[in-house]
């Protein structure tokens, strides 16, 4: 059966536009069929902890001698990583915090980027395999402006996810989120609106084609 893995890590709980693009993507996805079925971590409401000890960053068989690691965090990223591979379809939800991915995801990353952890040292077991990241920012980033390039939140998830995992990254994205709460940013509502309205119907569309 198709397989979604769905994460979200917005700290936004009411509003977030990050939460409404995956969950967009979630029900289109669902809307196919029954055989079309969902894993949900909510990287927010119940965060990953970070790690004990740096020698986590590396599979088991290569750690320092005496290195003492939390068998429970073992098996947490054992059973991140069987959800990861279980996947036919990741889905990111990734808001930008302070110009990169929100903490709670970083730790996620943590936990899946460990080399050779997946399926051994030199393996691609997950070349390929289609994954949605779901961008909203807050402001602007054009080509041009002041501020362009400082978004290390899509960056980052592009070379974890494509560069060294090889999954084929398709990057929904909306800006402007807070040009209706910030008066600097007031004259981006219309903007931000149809960046929204296009970047839903950009998630609807790949849920229902991949």
């Amino acid at each position: 059966m198709p397989h979604l893995l769905h994460l979200d890590s917005s700290a936004d709980l009411a509003t977030s536009r990050s939460r409404a693009l995956t969950a967009a993507f979630a029900q289109a996805w669902t809307g196919r069929g029954a055989e079309f079925t969902v894993t949900h971590r909510d990287l927010h409401r119940d965060p990953l902890p970070h790690f004990a000890t740096n020698e986590q960053h590396w599979p088991a068989a290569d750690r320092l001698p005496g290195a003492q690691v939390p068998a429970d965090q073992d098996a947490l990223t054992a059973q991140i990583h069987s959800e990861l591979l279980a996947a036919d379809v990741l889905l990111v939800g990734a808001p930008l915090y302070n110009y990169t991915v929100p903490s709670t995801l970083k730790v996620w990353l943590d936990h899946v980027h460990i080399p050779g952890a997946l399926a051994g040292e030199g393996s691609q077991p997950l070349a390929g395999r289609p994954a949605v990241v779901v961008s909203s920012r807050g402001a602007t980033y054009d080509a041009g402006s002041p501020t362009e390039g400082w978004d290390h939140g899509v960056p980052v998830l592009q070379i974890i996810l494509g560069a060294s995992l090889a999954m084929d990254v398709h990057v929904v994205q909306t800006s402007a989120t807070l040009a209706d709460r910030l008066a600097d940013l007031a004259d981006l509502r219309e903007r931000a609106d149809a960046e929204f309205a296009a970047a839903r119907e950009a998630a609807q569309d790949l849920a229902r084609r991949l």
